[in-house]
């Protein structure tokens, strides 16, 4: 499944459906999970996923181990003014894609090759172009 998706080095990022799905257990994911690690990739969230990937429902105890092991990456002021930037270089704006933004603002400055894992192709395309892979979950 995760042959010919990912590469060596570099980094994967999930996004909100990336994070839910490997909280899940979902097989396909997990699996990119372990073979970019295999590679050598560092795999990667914006903080602000975590707040849209938790529900009520969530495994607390899970959540605490999966993110131990991945790199929780901030946004500051900074990252938040590069992301506002990035929407309106899109002509897009809003709270509807608020969080789009920070997480393809943190993918767009990590060790490349970058591939993401998203359920929000046509958003992602919009704000990454072709400098993030992107691969649907």
């Amino acid at each position: 499944m995760a042959r010919g998706k990912l590469s060596h080095e570099g980094t994967l990022v999930l996004d909100s459906e990336g994070l839910s799905k490997l909280l899940a257990d979902d097989e396909p994911v997990v699996a990119l999970v372990a073979e970019a690690r295999r590679r050598g990739m560092d795999v990667v969230i914006c903080a602000l996923t975590i707040i849209e990937a938790v529900h009520a429902r969530t495994d607390k105890a899970r959540l605490r181990w999966l993110l131990s092991g991945l790199r929780v990456v901030a946004v500051g002021d900074e990252e938040a003014k590069a992301a506002s930037a990035l929407l309106m270089a899109v002509g897009l704006h809003g709270h509807k894609y608020a969080i789009d933004a920070a997480v393809a603002e943190t993918a767009l400055r990590q060790q490349r090759p970058v591939v993401m894992l998203t359920s929000d192709i046509d958003d992602m395309t919009k704000l990454c172009g072709d400098r993030v892979r992107l691969v649907a979950v």
